[in-house]
């Protein structure tokens, strides 16, 4: 598949997966709400979608690989700060009430003021975070 493709083809997926959750579940493809709801105790009964979701997100890749030759992946950042970063996200989720996916992808589709702040929150920090982190280097 051509590199220019690709994105295109990952794009009408996540487009199409998020408007039938929301379609056939009247729910949004928010990761962070999805997975949380999992791992809540009140959940009610609602996990084998979440487990579904879930589920493809994780054999996607795997999927893609049949096809074509998965990218390589290359992190250059050790385990702590890895660990501080994903504990940054946890928390960040949970001030903004969403992650980017359930705000970038699904609350701006719908026309969300809150989403919409909340993604360019998102987007502003990661712009910082980038200029600092190349300063820095």
């Amino acid at each position: 598949m051509s590199a220019y493709y690709a994105p295109l083809a990952g794009g009408i997926l996540i487009g199409l997966a998020t408007a039938m959750l929301l379609l056939v579940n009247g729910r949004i493809a928010g990761i962070s709400g999805i997975l949380g709801g999992l791992l809540s105790r009140r959940q009610g009964g609602d996990s084998a979608w979440r487990l579904a979701f879930l589920g493809g997100l994780a054999a996607a890749p795997l999927a893609y690989g049949l096809f074509a030759a998965l990218p390589t992946v290359q992190v250059d950042a050790g385990t702590g700060t890895l660990a501080i970063a994903g504990l940054l996200v946890g928390v960040g989720t949970r001030y903004g009430s969403g992650c980017t996916s359930g705000h970038g992808v699904c609350g701006l589709s719908r026309l969300s003021p809150r989403s919409l702040v909340a993604t360019l929150c998102f987007m502003v920090a990661g712009f910082a975070t980038v200029a600092i982190a190349r300063s820095l280097a």
